[in-house]
């Protein structure tokens, strides 16, 4: 049985006897939506009208987002959609886009349903959209955790209503409950402005309405949820240029740091994808050094069960363009961790090391010699031979480096160079 709350089309409900729909049958599943008129209408029955599949999904390795082995996938009247599933894998790459909305209140099968169903529901959702953006200025707070916590879901599970919602109205409250006090609702609107972020159209809109600041706050106060998908939308609008300064002028930096340092797997992979965005800018590579990120990215580089070596290299990669960076990381012992990963490193691994101790010992006798010290010759000779393409290239060149006769006036700088 099915109850429907509130005296408007929404779609609030309880399930009691739903959860028979995840079950691996298949189940008669009538759905007659009048979204203007009155409360929809669900019925379950045996009567063959419409058939509501249930399948475990696999998806391809080109899959950006794939679930893995055991995550329920639906097809309702051809549609598929697995793409509900709250889990999803680690990608491949080093660096993989911020998901949304992956906070963990769907884990159970009738909030799965739920899901399922207001996707369907909202093939003319633009009454709904406009209900739900003023009850987000409702004096209850149950009423606002409601309305944003299905903005979320429509703009996770259908593209199209990102920028719908955003029209109408919707950035401006969502911001507000960013800063709430009740932990649950800013999560919810944090979730949500994430998922508008998705929209490249709503990037300089949110950002011109205010999120920044709020988002920051929320890295430093939220749920562990909220700061994880306060980094996403970070790193969502960074990729507007012209916002990767102000991010970084509203304190976003030390706060990522934080995160890198001390989150679970999750945070560490979004603070540190937002950092690589972020620090692509001078005075935000300074901030971070002041921040003590290269103590993070050390101690990460080192601990090959991390699974953080490949994306905390690439964040050293950006920052050691300049010369605070470099004389971190030499202070706190990056050079015997990056030869350490040009010997026994993965290939991707050894590439982007060796990159790195390039930058570092182009400009200085002193590093030169501590790197050859440190034995990273014979690897290096190694790499050059059957290394990447351009992973040879950077070997080649830092032996030949390497090599040349050194003398320093002191100062870490190169004063003879032969040729």
């Amino acid at each position: 049985m099915c109850t429907w709350h509130s005296q408007r089309p929404r779609l609030v409900y309880t399930c009691k006897n739903v959860i028979s729909l995840l079950l691996p049958h298949s189940y008669i599943f009538a759905f007659r939506n009048s979204l203007t008129s009155q409360p929809p209408f669900l019925s379950f029955t045996t009567t063959s009208l419409r058939t509501l599949h249930h399948t475990p999904t696999r998806t391809s390795a080109s899959d950006p987002n794939p679930s893995p082995m055991g995550t329920e996938g639906y097809t309702y009247l051809g549609r598929n959609f697995s793409q509900l599933s709250i889990d999803d894998a680690s990608s491949s790459s080093a660096f993989s886009d911020c998901n949304s909305d992956r906070s963990g209140e769907f884990a159970t099968a009738s909030s799965q349903t739920r899901r399922f169903l207001i996707t369907c529901a909202t093939e003319n959702s633009d009454d709904l959209i406009r209900q739900l953006v003023a009850d987000l200025h409702s004096a209850s707070l149950d009423a606002q955790k409601q309305a944003a916590m299905e903005i979320r879901l429509l703009a996770k599970n259908k593209p199209e209503n990102r920028l719908t919602i955003a029209k109408a109205g919707a950035i401006k409250p969502l911001i507000a409950l960013i800063s709430s006090p009740d932990l649950q609702l800013q999560e919810y609107g944090v979730t949500a402005i994430l998922n508008l972020s998705l929209c490249d159209e709503n990037k300089e809109v949110i950002a011109s309405a205010g999120a920044i600041k709020p988002l920051v706050r929320a890295l430093s106060t939220g749920t562990a949820t909220a700061k994880e998908n306060a980094a996403c939308a970070l790193l969502r609008l960074s990729q507007v240029e012209e916002n990767k300064a102000a991010i970084g002028r509203s304190g976003a930096i030390p706060p990522l740091v934080n995160l890198l340092g001390s989150g679970g797997f999750r945070a560490k992979k979004d603070a540190s994808t937002a950092l690589y965005s972020l620090c692509t800018v001078k005075e935000n590579k300074l901030r971070a050094v002041k921040a003590g990120i290269m103590k993070v990215l050390v101690e990460l580089m080192a601990d090959f069960e991390s699974n953080m070596v490949d994306k905390s290299a690439y964040v050293v990669s950006v920052l050691v363009a300049v010369p605070e960076a470099r004389a971190a990381l030499v202070e706190e012992g990056g050079v015997p961790v990056l030869v350490e990963i040009v010997e026994v490193g993965t290939q991707r691994q050894k590439e982007i090391s060796v990159v790195i101790l390039l930058q570092v010992c182009e400009d200085s006798v002193t590093y030169r010699t501590m790197v050859a010290r440190e034995g990273a010759i014979p690897p290096l000779v190694a790499l050059s031979q059957s290394g990447t393409n351009r992973a040879k290239q950077k070997a080649e060149k830092l032996i030949e480096l390497l090599r040349q006769p050194r003398s320093s006036n002191g100062g870490g700088r190169t004063t003879e160079v032969a040729a």
